[in-house]
């Protein structure tokens, strides 16, 4: 019996890092911050937008405040929105699963990304219809590795008449993994931006390569 999926979004089915890591340094740049490759993927690559935001002001030594967190949060949404349109790149064999998924049980997304990034993406990948409910970073106060966000699928999945605690979560990051776990799912990875070694250390229970190469046996176990 197959499991029901909560996908992580951003690394895992869209590989949009590479905008929201330039929307980033749009949004920073006149702070005098100045945003590695290397620091976004190792620091601030799994938080929602107000949970990055901080962590950026706070190493840079800058005031933190949460007028000014929201303030660079809507600064940041038409930087991204600019870019996306002729940068989204998806990663291969990602609808197909979200497909084959949908088809087996309940899908959901639960994502640090903004819910209308999230639906702008589905459209263009053409699987917005099989993904029956979202929970975006505005339906969270706190990110990955918080596990809120895992926590109010599951209640969302309950409410579904789907078995909650038996849902299966694709994630990419360490704090995702971190977030799955901490809300008492199996969690499979995909190595998409860190080694299979880290994910396993943060408690993946099973690690892919790429998304395309998750098969239903490797998402469900062998008690699935």
């Amino acid at each position: 019996m197959a499991r029901p999926t909560l996908f992580d979004f951003n690394g895992v089915l869209v590989d949009d890092e590479h905008v929201h890591l330039a929307a980033f340094r749009d949004v920073v740049a006149p702070l005098g911050i100045t945003l590695t490759d290397e620091a976004y993927v190792q620091r601030y690559m799994g938080f929602d937008d107000r949970g990055a935001f901080t962590a950026m002001l706070r190493d840079a030594g800058h005031t933190i405040a949460s007028v000014r967190i929201l303030a660079l949060v809507r600064a940041k949404k038409p930087a991204y929105m600019a870019r996306i349109a002729d940068a989204l790149r998806i990663f291969p064999g990602a609808a197909e699963l979200v497909r084959r998924r949908a088809a087996l049980g309940t899908v959901g997304i639960v994502s640090g990304a903004l819910e209308h990034e999230i639906r702008y993406c589905l459209g263009r990948m053409g699987i917005a219809d099989h993904v029956a409910f979202l929970v975006p970073a505005e339906a969270t106060e706190a990110c990955k590795p918080d596990p809120q966000g895992y926590l109010l699928a599951r209640k969302e999945l309950a409410a579904r008449g789907a078995a909650d605690g038996r849902a299966v979560v694709i994630e990419d990051s360490i704090a995702g993994v971190q977030a799955a776990k901490a809300a008492g799912l199996r969690c499979a990875a995909v190595a998409h931006a860190h080694d299979a070694a880290a994910l396993t250390a943060a408690g993946a229970d099973v690690v892919a390569a790429t998304i395309a190469e998750l098969t239903d046996a490797m998402l469900d176990g062998e008690d699935g």
